[in-house]
């Protein structure tokens, strides 16, 4: 190998060597920019202003990735979190969703009281009902008088779910012996005097009182021809 050979595979080795150099100082800043940016996480923004103490709900946000380490710790990244919070201020759109800027949605609002009545475990309550939740309570009635028809009547529309216990089993009516021992659960609602006057007359008179959960944002409202059922008048 004459001179001009040996310079030659020495300036291949070179350039090999520095392709080489190359490439990992490459990979280091790869390596470190991950590092730096970290795994990315789920969080939410919000879609629209939300005016201070407004109730929350999921549809409210969207969901947005970015880097773990640049989250702030009080982010939110379960909308579970919300559930039964209300917004403490003006929440701007686009804002990242942080605990800070929520509370508790206050069990009693001004005008409200607590009331807790028995309903069926089975009928009632079915174990899809939770605290936060919005219901409206049915009652059906025997007719006054023989002959009166049976009716269903919608006693309370919009009723606010605070507290849900433990399931008890009671025995049946002693003046009622074809009934048989049901599974019932204490419910608390908040609600206003008149409502709480007639979810109590129906948990004392009624045959049955049952709950219709409302789907969250959903209308609560019932015109008074449709509060009273009767099937002989079912079209």
């Amino acid at each position: 190998m004459n001179s001009r050979q040996r310079r030659g595979v020495i300036l291949l080795i070179l350039s090999v060597l520095c392709a080489l150099g190359a490439f990992a100082g490459v990979l280091s800043v790869i390596n470190d920019v991950k590092s730096k940016v970290g795994p990315e996480v789920t969080a939410y923004r919000l879609k629209a202003n939300v005016e201070p103490y407004t109730e929350l709900s999921a549809g409210k946000f969207e969901k947005t990735e970015m880097p773990e380490r640049w989250l702030p710790k009080t982010a939110v990244t379960d909308l579970r979190q919300i559930q039964g919070k209300i917004a403490v201020t003006t929440l701007k759109a686009g804002s990242l969703l942080q605990s800070d800027m929520i509370v508790d949605q206050p069990a009693l609002r001004p005008g409200q009281q607590e009331v807790a009545i028995m309903v069926d475990a089975a009928t009632g309550v079915a174990g899809k009902i939770t605290p936060g939740s919005t219901v409206n309570v049915y009652a059906t009635f025997e007719g006054q008088r023989e002959g009166d028809p049976d009716q269903s009547k919608i006693i309370v529309t919009g009723a606010k779910v605070l507290d849900i216990g433990e399931i008890t089993a009671l025995d049946p009516d002693e003046n009622d012996r074809s009934r048989q021992p049901t599974d019932a659960v204490p419910i608390t609602f908040a609600l206003s005097a008149i409502d709480a006057q007639r979810i109590t007359y129906a948990e004392s008179f009624a045959q049955r009182v049952r709950l219709a959960l409302v789907a969250p944002g959903g209308d609560t409202t019932v015109p008074d021809e449709d509060r009273t059922y009767e099937l002989a008048k079912d079209k």
